[in-house]
């Protein structure tokens, strides 16, 4: 008998399950919590939801009409902004740039139309310590004026406050007479305002009959006030450059240019 009780101790018996019975409780539906609200699904399905959600066709025509309607009216801006833009170029070029000398563009000086209190005389008194300025012309016509347009000298050499007159050559190739407006420009732009004009064609009406030959002078000089500049220092070339633009006057006897083709 002793020697069966260390077997009985070692012998482990486990529970038989049986496999049909776990497979059923596995099949058993979960019980909720009560205290959980139950899940809902919405699901608009009906016919009335499903219409609301496509627009219809009169809709859609109606969004598409304005969308066109805006991208013309944008388009017609543009244009009609363009159109006003070439005709006011000359005006609105000749009052901006001659106030302000931007772009290149000369300004009348203290001795001519600015500050009365300067005497003029003062103003024209060559600096001869200073080395000749180089004064080089250059001269062009827009594409749809017929003319021939070209400086009578290439370049003049004149001090600081000294004055110089030069001259161009406009000459009307067409079998018409034609009006022609110029603008003119100086390069380097920061020379500008220290280029004073005395008598200029610029900006005025220049009519020339069909074959037809002038000549227009320019009387012009640098202001005195060149030399103490820091910023001018090194310039030692400077060039005035005229265009000449085809012009005629609007039903309200104010004269335009003609926009390039």
């Amino acid at each position: 008998m002793s020697s069966l009780t260390p077997l009985r101790r070692s012998l482990v018996v486990e529970p038989w399950v049986c496999s049909y019975c776990s497979r059923l409780l596995h099949r058993l539906p979960r019980i909720r919590n009560p205290r959980l609200p139950p899940s809902r699904r919405c699901l608009n399905t009906t016919k009335e939801s499903r219409q609301s959600a496509a627009p219809s066709m009169h809709e859609m025509h109606g969004r598409y009409k304005e969308k066109n309607r805006t991208t013309m009216n944008y388009v017609f801006s543009i244009i009609l902004g363009t159109v006003a833009l070439s005709y006011g170029s000359v005006p609105m070029y000749k009052m901006i740039c001659q106030t302000t000398g931007w772009g290149g563009q000369p300004i009348k000086s203290a001795a001519h139309g600015g500050d009365s209190s300067l005497d003029p005389a003062e103003r024209l008194k060559p600096v001869d310590s200073h080395p000749r300025l180089r004064i080089t012309f250059n001269g062009s016509v827009s594409d749809v004026l017929p003319w021939k347009f070209v400086p009578q000298q290439r370049e003049v050499r004149v001090l600081p406050g000294e004055t110089a007159l030069a001259f161009y050559t406009a000459t009307n190739k067409s079998d018409e007479d034609i009006i022609g407006v110029a603008t003119y420009s100086v390069t380097p732009g920061q020379v500008a305002p220290y280029f004073s004009k005395i008598q200029c064609f610029c900006f005025e009406e220049q009519r020339l009959n069909a074959g037809e030959t002038v000549d227009m002078p320019v009387f012009f000089y640098i202001d005195p006030e060149f030399v103490t500049d820091a910023n001018m220092k090194g310039i030692e070339t400077i060039t005035l450059s005229y265009t000449f633009f085809k012009a005629r006057y609007d039903k309200d006897g104010h004269l335009r240019p003609v926009p390039m083709a």
